[in-house]
């Protein structure tokens, strides 16, 4: 794993070096805190094997990867609205700065993670595209694997009460549902977003409260 930040590091401008690979492995620590269940190393894996499938549907596809690297690196489930995002967007603005990666490129991956916490993007966003893409391939699994994803995430929320999860993810979902398109890259909204649709659906309903 650690190769493949040090490549995405070059592609953007930046010197190897030890402090890269150092970096790297600080990254690496973050996403196997203990307290994860979905937002793991795992996770980082699948978005970055999205990005390398489909890095011809991006402009600066080395930037995309870094905003995958960085977009989760801090995780707490008790943070409110989209403060996950903006700290993970501030992380990765210091990170690569410090290593290097020219100001522009830096200012465009701190750019990229912001996208992650809404995932509405512009129509000319070839970057964007692809990593909001990514981030929601797991919608797209199978019913088995969607169920996975679906109980990892409930067990990151174990401290939230029943019925107050129930809400928040409902209204999660139906954010997810009202998105434009859940998919931007005209392959993978079409072979995507139908098995997707279907199990966001899937458990919208089983969430709905009990009939009295």
């Amino acid at each position: 794993m650690v190769d493949r930040w040090r490549a995405a590091v070059r592609g953007a401008g930046a010197p190897d070096g030890p402090a890269v690979a150092r970096a790297g492995q600080k990254l690496l620590a973050r996403w196997r805190e203990p307290h994860r269940r979905y937002h793991t190393v795992r996770h980082l894996t699948a978005v970055l094997d999205v990005v390398d499938a489909y890095a011809g549907f991006a402009d600066r596809p080395d930037l995309v990867r870094l905003a995958a690297w960085c977009h989760d690196a801090v995780y707490d489930p008790r943070a409110a609205g989209d403060a996950n995002e903006r700290a993970s967007a501030d992380l990765a603005e210091g990170l690569l700065g410090g290593l290097g990666v020219p100001a522009a490129a830096v200012a465009e991956v701190r750019r990229l993670v912001l996208l992650t916490a809404g995932h509405a993007v512009a129509a000319d966003d070839r970057d964007g595209a692809l990593l909001c893409d990514a981030d929601l391939a797991v919608l797209a699994g199978t019913p088995e694997e969607y169920d996975r994803y679906a109980a990892a995430v409930r067990q990151e929320y174990a401290h939230v009460p029943d019925g107050d999860f129930r809400r928040g993810r409902a209204r999660i979902l139906d954010q997810l549902l009202s998105l434009p398109t859940l998919y931007r890259h005209p392959h993978l909204h079409t072979h995507w977003t139908p098995q997707a649709h279907a199990n966001l659906t899937r458990e919208l309903t089983a969430l709905a409260p009990s009939p009295e």
